[in-house]
């Protein structure tokens, strides 16, 4: 199989038999082997009903409505292709693009992402997108300007060892940057939304800064986390000492009643807070180490082997 397209669907059961024509229209002429793998994420429409009037495509249909990033998941588990393609469902992806992020991938990148250059949403999703994709910029260091943007290629390695849970798939391609894998940005086109309703909202918006906070620390600190806590253990620990030290010589030296000051409970209260950061941070790190060696995990990801 050269090409698996995932795409996660709910509730979009007016757009599912246009986006099923735009594809074939796409991917016939390319004269590669594909599959059409649609991901019903619990839909409560139609949607089921549209997707299964198709030909040659596969369906994978949740009990429940479990997230897009599930349902991407899902599709990649199941995809047989070694190249695969991730879209939404609503039409405002072009079907046109999917070979220019193909060609585009078999430049020697690992990872294309579409930049939806000109955008045709309403002003506050973009300029909450526009925060989002600075903030990402800031923390995690992303260089690819619009990590948002669903359609995106990827070779099947990508998702050899990797776990997606939560709103995560906003920043596949900062874990698989973190992993090593090259990543490189094209501009797509960009269409308004012909029927449904947009499944952006306030909610997705706060836990997608949970799980950018999430990616923040697993980059910088997933295989050594006794750095971070242990650290701000030490310091916290050494500050109350300090300030226990200072009003000890106060009280025994300079004979001042510490009994109305705030001294001796804050130093207390710091030295127990960083022993407890310590603690926090040792059982961190065997959880990490657990979780390294189970299953086979490694702390580090082999592109290729060369034996002579």
């Amino acid at each position: 199989m050269d090409i698996s397209v995932v795409i996660p669907v709910f509730n979009e059961e007016k757009n599912i038999s246009i986006l099923h024509g735009y594809l074939r229209k796409v991917l016939d002429p390319m004269r590669k082997k594909y599959e059409i793998i649609f991901v019903d994420d619990g839909s409560t429409d139609n949607t089921f009903k549209e997707l299964s009037k198709l030909k040659r495509v596969k369906i994978i249909k949740f009990r429940k409505n479990y997230g897009q990033t599930s349902a991407m998941a899902a599709g990649f588990r199941e995809a047989k292709g070694r190249i695969i393609v991730s879209m939404d469902a609503d039409l405002q992806n072009d079907c046109r693009d999917i070979p220019l992020l193909v060609d585009k991938l078999n430049e020697g990148y690992d990872v294309v992402s579409g930049w939806r250059f000109e955008r045709s949403d309403n002003a506050s999703k973009k300029l909450f997108s526009r925060f989002a994709n600075w903030l990402r910029r800031f923390l995690i260091s992303e260089k690819i300007h619009d990590s948002g943007c669903s359609l995106k290629a990827y070779r099947k390695e990508c998702f050899y060892d990797i776990d997606l849970y939560g709103d995560m798939h906003r920043y596949i391609p900062a874990l698989l940057g973190w992993k090593g894998f090259r990543i490189t940005e094209v501009k797509v086109r960009h269409h308004p939304r012909r029927f449904g309703e947009t499944k952006y909202g306030f909610v997705r918006i706060i836990h997608g800064f949970m799980d950018l906070v999430n990616v923040w620390f697993w980059r910088k600190y997933s295989s050594r986390p006794l750095h971070i806590f242990g650290g701000l253990g030490l310091i916290l620990t050494n500050v109350g000492i300090l300030i226990g030290l200072y009003a000890s010589y106060l009280k025994i030296f300079r004979n001042i009643d510490l009994s109305n000051t705030f001294m001796p409970v804050v130093a207390v209260f710091l030295v127990i807070v960083g022993v407890l950061f310590f603690i926090s941070g040792l059982m961190a790190d065997i959880m990490i180490k657990n979780y390294y060696s189970f299953n086979g995990r490694k702390p580090y990801s082999v592109e290729k082997i060369v034996r002579k």
